[in-house]
């Protein structure tokens, strides 16, 4: 069973999602310059958003990214009782946790503000090279682990052994995370299990053509009596119309989470409703974004036949007297869906949530986002 999610959302302008120099991501598509925001800004802001925090913290199916695990597994190891010796051998050594193959840092960041990997580090604490992304219920086995294998190779077999013969030898825990199992994990350690992302994010593009923006600002000194600026600057932003898309293989997720089907079915609901309402951070202090979209498009088909229904915007839409770029886009996007439904025989049941009063052929509107919830939870699986 595959799950697709297709959204339209106009953003006031913002700056949701920077590059290294500071201004708004884009890329060419169609020929055209078009607004952007990551796939992995996306991810971030569902996985970090209350409606995942709501329905997953309180029960620890939530990991985090992080370099910081010789924290966490010295924490884990004064609690199994390891004597200080133990523990400062142990945790000498978990640095070198995913450089075991020589490779350098391959897990990738989520979020565009986050410090780069091998930064400065704080004062007494000491890191990993990679981040890892790491599910609670992995912290203690992978604790107890490290700590069986001091004792049977004793302080100096431990200085001696490579860190790569050492991870072998730890029992893999599955991670219990629902953001792990949807979007999977790659590590350079075999201390990790590696997960196979069950969801896959587009990044989001405008489905109009990119007109980036400057804002000039000033700030005074309020102390200094001294008339005129007391710093000059400016940024860049745009207002755009994005086309967002995601899907969900169901058989992925539910092999992802130890074949619950309860927390899958949880999962994918509650994915739905990040998607439509997270937002990303990006200058929001500045700019304040916060625009909910205008239609939310789901399709749920038995075959697994991923389709983005991106080049419904090749042409870049227009506003116009009779019709905003939101109106003009949501016509495109229909017409487009029905011409590539009928032409590939793609079989899928649909149904959507629209502010406006909306038809798309084939599909079925419904009037509030909880209703479209309803409807997906009545045709996902309720046993394995």
């Amino acid at each position: 069973m595959l799950i697709q999610i297709h959204i339209l959302q106009n953003y006031a302008p913002a700056n949701l999602n920077r590059d290294d120099t500071g201004s708004p991501k884009d890329a060419m598509f169609g020929g055209v310059r078009r607004g952007r925001i990551s796939s992995q800004c996306l991810k971030r802001s569902i996985r970090r958003s209350e409606v995942f925090g709501e329905a997953f913290r309180a029960a620890g199916l939530l990991a985090q990214r992080t370099q910081l695990l010789p924290m966490l597994i010295k924490k884990e190891l004064e609690g199994l009782g390891a004597g200080e010796e133990e523990l400062k051998a142990i945790v000498a050594r978990l640095p070198e946790i995913g450089r075991e193959s020589g490779k350098g840092n391959e897990e990738e960041s989520e979020d565009d503000e986050a410090p780069a990997a091998g930064g400065t580090e704080p004062a007494g604490e000491t890191k990993t090279k990679q981040l890892i992304f790491i599910a609670p219920n992995e912290i203690r086995p992978m604790a107890e682990g490290l700590l069986k294998a001091y004792r049977k190779l004793g302080a100096a077999g431990w200085k001696k052994s490579k860190m790569k013969d050492i991870t072998k030898e730890l029992a893999v825990t599955l991670p219990c995370s629902v953001d792990i199992a949807m979007f999977g994990r790659m590590t350079t350690s075999s201390a990790f299990e590696d997960v196979q992302a069950a969801v896959q994010v587009a990044h989001a593009i405008s489905t109009n053509a990119l007109a980036q923006e400057f804002d000039y600002y000033t700030a005074v000194d309020d102390l200094s009596g001294e008339s005129g600026a007391g710093m000059i600057g400016d940024v860049e932003f745009n207002s755009s119309t994005y086309y967002k898309y995601l899907n969900v293989h169901w058989d992925q997720l539910l092999k992802n989470l130890g074949g619950d089907v309860q927390i899958a079915r949880q999962a994918v609901l509650a994915l739905l409703d990040a998607a439509a309402r997270a937002q990303p951070t990006g200058k929001q202090n500045s700019f304040a974004a916060f625009n909910l979209p205008e239609i939310v498009f789901v399709e749920i088909s038995q075959r697994n036949l991923p389709v983005s229904y991106a080049n419904a915007f090749l042409k870049p839409v227009k506003s116009g007297y009779e019709q905003t770029v939101m109106e003009a886009s949501i016509r495109q996007f229909g017409s487009y869906t029905e011409k590539l439904s009928k032409a590939y025989a793609l079989e899928a049941e649909r149904a959507f949530l629209a502010v406006d009063e909306t038809t798309i052929q084939g599909a079925k509107c419904l009037p509030s986002l909880p209703d479209l919830q309803a409807w997906v939870l009545e045709r996902l699986p309720e046993e394995g």
